[in-house]
C-alpha cells in the first residue's frame, strides 16, 4: 500500500491527488494550483516550449517525490506526439515513498504510464529506447556532482521549500547546477522568492517570470537570453532590497 506512515494523500483543486509530508510539514504540490496542473504549467510546458524540437532532451528532476514532473513530461510528450529521445535522471531521498508509488492514486492522465510507475517503484529504472528514466535513492547534492559538465537541457527545481529543505536552494547548490546545465538549458521552479532568484543570479543565471492563467507566478532561469519569457530586472530588485542575501551552505551546515 501507499506509504501513509509519513504521508497523507490530499486532493488538490485540479482533481488530482498530492501528498502531505509529515516529515517536512509540506505538501508535495500546491493544493491550490493542483498537482498535475502545477507540474505542467510550472515545469513541463515552459521547458518544452523551448526544447521540444530537439532530437534528444536530457532532464534533471529535483526531486522525484511522487513522480509528477517526470510523469507529466511523458504524458505531455504522448499527448503532443513528441518523438524526441527523453532522458530523465532524478534523485529522491525517501526510498520507502518510491517503493509505495504503485499504490498512489494518480490522475487518469497517467493511466497509460502505469507500467512505468511500476518499474520505477520496483527497480528505479525504465527504458524503452525512446524514454530512459533513472532514479537515484540518496543525497541529491552528492548525486549531481557525479555528472559531466553541461549535460542537462532542463532542470526541474522542485525540492521542498527553502524553509524546510534549504540545502537544495543555496548559492553553492546552484553553482553545482550551473556546472551540469547546458549554456542554453532552462531551469524551472515554483519559487519566486527573491533570495532564491538571487542565488541563481549570483551564478550567472538570467531570471525570468513564468506567468499565466490559473496558476500562481513561477520562475524560469537560464544562462542564455530567452525571448519567450519576461525578464526580471535583478539589479533593480537588489537596489530596492539592499539587505537581501541568498542562502548559503555556511548558514545551514
Amino acid at each position: 500500500m501507499f506509504d501513509d506512515t509519513l504521508h497523507t494523500m490530499t486532493l488538490s483543486e485540479d482533481g488530482s491527488y498530492t501528498a502531505y509530508s509529515k516529515e517536512y510539514g509540506e505538501h508535495y504540490h500546491s493544493t491550490k494550483d493542483g498537482a498535475l496542473h502545477e507540474s505542467l504549467v510550472k515545469h513541463v510546458e515552459p521547458a518544452f516550449k523551448l526544447k521540444q524540437s530537439q532530437e534528444e532532451i536530457t532532464i534533471l528532476d529535483i526531486c522525484f517525490g511522487l513522480g509528477f514532473n517526470t510523469l507529466a513530461t511523458l504524458y505531455y510528450c504522448k499527448k503532443n506526439k513528441i518523438t524526441s529521445k527523453i532522458n530523465i535522471y532524478s534523485p529522491e531521498l525517501d526510498a520507502s515513498l518510491i517503493h509505495s508509488l504503485q499504490n498512489f492514486s494518480y490522475p487518469k492522465e497517467f493511466e497509460e504510464l502505469q507500467e512505468i510507475i511500476s518499474e520505477l517503484s520496483e527497480h528505479g529504472i525504465y527504458d524503452n529506447r525512446i524514454w530512459h528514466i533513472e532514479l537515484f535513492l540518496g543525497d541529491a547534492r552528492k548525486y549531481i556532482k557525479t555528472f559531466a559538465n553541461e549535460k542537462f537541457d532542463i532542470v526541474y527545481q522542485d525540492a521542498f521549500s527553502p524553509a524546510t529543505n534549504p540545502i537544495l536552494w543555496t548559492k553553492e547548490y546552484f553553482k553545482d547546477i550551473k556546472n551540469i546545465i547546458k549554456k542554453d538549458g532552462i531551469l524551472t521552479t515554483y519559487s519566486i522568492a527573491l533570495r532564491i532568484r538571487l542565488a541563481l543570479y549570483e551564478n550567472e543565471f538570467i531570471i525570468y517570470l513564468n506567468q499565466g492563467k490559473n496558476f500562481r507566478d513561477a520562475t524560469v532561469a537560464s544562462l542564455s537570453n530567452l525571448e519567450q519569457f519576461s525578464l526580471i530586472d535583478m539589479q533593480h530588485k537588489i537596489f530596492c532590497n539592499p539587505n537581501i542575501k541568498s542562502l548559503s551552505d555556511m548558514q545551514i551546515l
